[in-house]
């Protein structure tokens, strides 16, 4: 994989085993950190007896789907505490008849307490980093679906070393006329004066318009 950005980024890869009728068999994510602009970086997919090619045939392998945040804004949900003290990532989500669920999690992983108070502030990126216009951030999730837990009330969060918040991202993947917007990054930043941290929660959008966003409410204090 090649970094053909203009920053040091951290590159992810998404490889499909495919069995050897073509089908499927599961995906296999490789990382790249720090990948230097221009610069390329080789490697081997394990295949671990799966996806075996036919006999004369190259191994059954594609890829997916290829992704590149900026290292300094790279998410960090584990390892080292980021200089920041505070932890921020995208889980894997909810996905149930065209209702999609994503959570953001926020850790305070220093020393020192960190104070949170109403809803994260996103920007939302195209698969080239640009800003994507035209959609409407709805305070909560209940314009969208009811029951998704986006829907606590803001508040002011006092998050001790090893405490946690949480928000949630909702939309819905509806296309009806229209183009469908598709948003795979998004920039958060937990609070207006915070580093923002780049999440790649594949925002498919369709031609709803609207995203839901909830207030950080606390989570459970377990690291």
């Amino acid at each position: 994989m090649t970094n053909q950005r203009d920053e040091v980024s951290d590159v992810t890869t998404v490889f499909s085993r495919l069995s050897a009728a073509g089908g499927v068999l599961d995906n296999v994510t490789q990382v790249v950190a720090g990948l230097a602009p221009g610069a390329t970086a080789k490697g081997r997919v394990e295949l671990d007896g799966h996806g075996q090619a036919r006999p004369g045939a190259g191994p059954q392998v594609k890829i997916v789907k290829v992704r590149s945040v900026p290292s300094a804004e790279a998410s960090q949900p584990g390892g080292p505490c980021p200089a920041s003290g505070v932890r921020l990532y995208a889980d894997d989500g909810d996905a149930a008849m065209g209702l999609r669920v994503v959570g953001l999690h926020l850790r305070n992983c220093g020393t020192s307490p960190v104070s949170v108070n109403g809803y994260p502030k996103l920007q939302l990126l195209d698969v080239e980093h640009r800003p994507i216009d035209g959609v409407r951030l709805l305070s909560g999730g209940a314009g969208i679906a009811t029951g998704t837990g986006a829907d606590d009330p803001p508040q002011e969060l006092v998050l001790r070393p090893g405490e946690g918040a949480r928000s949630a991202l909702v939309w819905r993947n509806t296309v009806e006329a229209g183009s469908p917007v598709n948003a795979p990054y998004v920039r958060v930043r937990a609070t207006p004066d915070a580093a923002p941290v780049m999440v790649v929660p594949e925002l498919d959008l369709g031609t709803t318009g609207r995203l839901g966003v909830g207030a950080w409410a606390r989570e459970d204090s377990r690291p």
